[in-house]
């Protein structure tokens, strides 16, 4: 159990959240996952969460624990492809999670999501929230784009608001 960490999370006030992702930011966010999505098959979710609760914490829940129940939870997985991607930013840690479903594994080794995660939090670090996550969301559409060419138009599975837990 990390103090430092526990105290960090129950400090880190929701209004940080919404100093790092403004509306008009979230706007953008959502047009860029649009835009990502208009030329590839595979479909992209956004989420952030501004810190853990406490009992979440006290289990010592990872960033990348955290991420895979908000995958189950959005239905990332319930795409007609198994091409749904998750980009995950818990913002109390900086920390960037990708987790894609299995259709994407298949074809896409996870050492590329890693990169694109450490790109994203170098942005974070300095402080160029929106920019971070922009970036993160072209790099994931040019990589579903290569490997999910777009073919017969099928519906847009998974909304593309980003959420914020």
């Amino acid at each position: 159990m990390d103090i430092r960490r526990i105290m960090h999370h129950l400090f880190m006030s929701p209004w940080r959240l919404k100093r790092a992702f403004p509306a008009p930011a979230r706007q953008r966010i959502e047009a860029a996952i649009a835009r990502a999505e208009s030329t590839h098959r595979g479909q992209i979710r956004f989420a952030v969460e501004h810190a853990l609760d406490l009992p979440l914490l006290l289990r010592d829940m990872s960033a990348r624990e955290r991420a895979i129940e908000v995958f189950s939870q959005l239905r990332v997985w319930d795409t007609a492809e198994n091409n749904g991607v998750l980009i995950y930013l818990l913002l109390a840690d900086h920390d960037v999670e990708i987790l894609v479903d299995r259709g994407v594994s298949e074809k896409i080794p996870q050492n590329i999501w890693e990169a694109i995660c450490h790109e994203m939090e170098a942005a974070f670090r300095a402080g160029q929230f929106e920019a971070g996550v922009l970036r993160g969301i072209e790099r994931t559409g040019e990589l579903l784009a290569e490997y999910f060419p777009p073919g017969k138009a099928g519906p847009n599975e998974l909304p593309d608001a980003p959420v914020f837990l």
